[in-house]
């Protein structure tokens, strides 16, 4: 069976981007290519039961079994020795991803609490959006009941786009809830410093 996100990219949002982003070749549009996965162990990747414990709900979430990484060197602030468990990662493509971000979106991102969106400073210029989730328990495959830690994950949405733009009408596109950052204050700051230096000068 086609997931629904993957059928809807085909014969919806295909069309809906060649309009918005004026583009002329279908083969330009831009679309998702794989979807990262990471989840970082800390001292559960020194306990043989919690490390099987990690690894299976990766599983659940993804339903993809993960693959332990390694540190590539050694830290002593974190007490971490060259080539001991870091981490756990997915790479989900095809029609696992579609999945994955039907439930993402759907389901797991609404249940946070408070949330107020991502970001679209998220996103870089390469086509790629990354953000983190704090609570792993977000996702309707994991049984809170028998959770013993709650664990945070981060997420990478790798794309073709080629501009930051065109990733966020993506994104946009399958219901990605993307909000616009608040814009830095830094501007009006030194106006306001200008003008206290200038009342400064004319009292002296």
């Amino acid at each position: 069976m086609i997931p629904r996100l993957k059928e809807k990219y085909r014969n919806t949002i295909m069309k809906s981007l060649m309009s918005k982003l004026s583009l002329k070749n279908i083969y330009s549009v831009p679309k998702i290519k794989k979807v990262v996965i990471n989840m970082g162990l800390g001292a559960d990747a020194l306990e043989k039961k919690k490390l099987e414990t990690c690894v299976k709900d990766m599983a659940s979430i993804t339903g993809q079994q993960p693959v332990i990484t390694k540190f590539k060197k050694s830290i002593s602030n974190f007490k971490s020795r060259k080539g001991a468990n870091a981490g756990l990662k997915v790479t989900l493509r095809n029609d696992r991803m579609y999945e994955f971000v039907d439930r993402l979106v759907n389901i797991a991102l609404p249940r946070i609490k408070d949330f107020r969106g991502l970001k679209d400073s998220s996103c870089d210029k390469f086509g790629n959006f990354s953000f983190g989730i704090k609570e792993h328990i977000i996702f309707p495959e994991i049984n809170f009941d028998k959770v013993e830690r709650i664990r945070g994950l981060d997420v990478t949405i790798v794309t073709t786009s080629n501009s930051k733009e065109n990733t966020v009408s993506l994104l946009k596109e399958f219901d990605f809830p993307i909000v616009k950052s608040a814009e830095k204050k830094t501007k009006k700051k030194k106006k306001f410093f200008a003008k206290e230096e200038k009342e400064e000068k004319k009292e002296k």
